[in-house]
């Protein structure tokens, strides 16, 4: 259940009382887990999974009623503003600009005080190249880095200096932006501890490569003369997709971040450590084999698996940071060695309850009966059709084998066995996409994996949940001695 599919009156879920009471209600329902997908500042096709920086928050998920409370907003002036027609649905055009609108002018109405200077201090290593990065972008009329004046574009001394100085006001509205997420953070954060909820986070294993991690790192990727990919990532043709997945996101230069023992990426994990309580980290195969695709190809068919870190990584991140409780997204096609990898480093897998089923009726790792204790199951992901959907478009032979193993009765929904199959199930771990948890159809999906627009949209009716869902939940808690 991410964030931004809350309900709120402002367009888009957020941090605010909504925020809590859906951790409220997750008590209620005997859980303790609430998983959500990255939240970082998306950029381009609106996906979590392209954010302009892996250390930023989402300016979007900011609660404006707090702003309104502190005096940076008034209720009128949030009320009034154009956030899209439809209420369960996100318009992030029209979100992203009136929020813009909207916190500038919190900004221009806010005073320093010793908690916004103790965060640009804390978090300088990362914050002033967001800050300074998202100003020029705005400078350059939202260009990719890449399309910059080449001053800029390779960072020159001058260029930085100049740039600092021009858009000192913008930067440091930047920073405020960031202030106030992270504050608004720890705040729900700390609301979800004491209610015994634990975040599950989310970390994309690639940066997007329009981002602040790319241009004040260049050195850690594989780019050319130019700063332009020499490859991208991607996967290859599988279950979600024909001609494979062309992410276009820049691979990263393994053999130069050995060199400084990955520091880029201890600090990575290190920052979500302290914002999340456990981590999935998403594209786990990656770590030992990655696809990798010739820049400019249009599809993911023509590309060559590449040898990644390994266990040296992790070694590594292990000793830096031991509170990391990783999960491992070991989804697609998975070699032997990548089988390894993750034995080795000790992280559960994910087994997804929708790809057990198959017209072969074949035995699988994805059915319950043959999950390891050391995994984390799902009836779904954001990139899969609800469990509802995904049953209406299946072949009679697949219906048949979904119906006869999960034993379903006339007039209960589907969904609800799909539910009860997870947590019977083995796995130490059980998490439900909340569209499963409703028994939502095609309306209720998140992500088409290939395809740009539509997507991250969905958002969760004001009283959707019933008290039948939870007396489900908290029974399933109960009867397979989840609680």
């Amino acid at each position: 259940m991410h964030i931004t599919s809350l309900p709120s009156k402002y367009g888009i879920g957020t941090l605010g009382k909504e925020a809590e009471k859906f951790a409220e209600w997750l008590k209620s329902a005997s859980q303790t887990y609430w998983q959500v997908l990255p939240i970082g500042p998306t950029g381009y096709g609106d996906s979590p999974y392209q954010p302009f920086s892996s250390f930023a928050g989402n300016p979007l998920l900011i609660d404006l009623d707090e702003l309104c409370e502190q005096g940076l907003l008034s209720k009128t002036d949030c009320e009034n503003a154009d956030y899209g027609a439809d209420p369960l649905m996100v318009d992030y055009e029209k979100v992203t600009n009136t929020r813009s609108e909207l916190l500038h002018k919190a900004f221009a109405g806010f005073t320093d005080d010793v908690g916004f200077t103790g965060f640009m201090v804390e978090q300088k290593e990362w914050l002033d190249d967001y800050a300074l990065f998202m100003a020029v972008k705005k400078e350059f009329g939202g260009k990719p880095w890449t399309m910059w004046d080449d001053d800029i574009k390779f960072r020159r001394a001058d260029a930085i200096k100049k740039y600092s100085e021009k858009l000192s006001d913008e930067i440091r509205y930047n920073k405020f932006c960031q202030y106030i997420f992270f504050r608004q953070w720890t705040r729900f954060h700390n609301y979800c501890a004491n209610k015994g909820i634990k975040i599950i986070g989310d970390i994309p294993i690639y940066v997007s490569p329009d981002s602040s991690d790319v241009w004040a790192n260049t050195n850690l990727f594989e780019l050319d003369e130019r700063l332009n990919p020499k490859r991208v990532a991607g996967v290859p043709p599988d279950y979600f997709s024909k001609t494979g997945q062309l992410w276009g996101n820049p691979l990263y230069d393994w053999a130069a971040m050995k060199m400084n023992d990955y520091a880029w990426w201890v600090k990575r994990v290190e920052r979500s450590a302290e914002l999340f309580d456990m981590l999935r980290i998403d594209h786990f195969r990656a770590f030992d084999t990655y696809y990798a695709i010739p820049f400019g190809e249009k599809t993911a068919e023509h590309g060559n698996w590449e040898k990644g870190p390994g266990m040296n990584l992790f070694n590594i991140i292990a000793q830096k940071v031991p509170n990391a409780d990783i999960i491992a997204e070991d989804l697609g096609d998975i070699f032997d060695s990548v089988k390894q990898l993750l034995s080795d480093s000790g992280f559960p897998g994910m087994r997804v309850l929708q790809f057990g089923f198959n017209p072969e009726n074949a035995d699988n790792d994805h059915l319950p009966h043959n999950y390891p204790k050391n995994c984390v199951c799902y009836t779904g992901t954001h990139d899969n059709a609800t469990f509802m959907q995904w049953y209406s478009e299946a072949d009679m032979k697949t219906k048949s084998m979904c119906r006869n193993y999960l034993g379903k009765l006339m007039g209960i929904p589907l969904s609800r066995y799909a539910v009860r199959a997870a947590y019977a199930s083995a796995a130490n771990l059980a998490i439900i996409p909340l569209q499963d948890i409703l028994g939502l159809g095609k309306k209720g999906r998140m992500n088409i994996p290939s395809t740009l627009g539509g997507n991250w949209c969905w958002r969760m009716k004001k009283k959707a949940i019933k008290n039948k869902h939870t007396k489900m939940l908290k029974s399933f808690a109960e009867i397979y001695m989840r609680i």
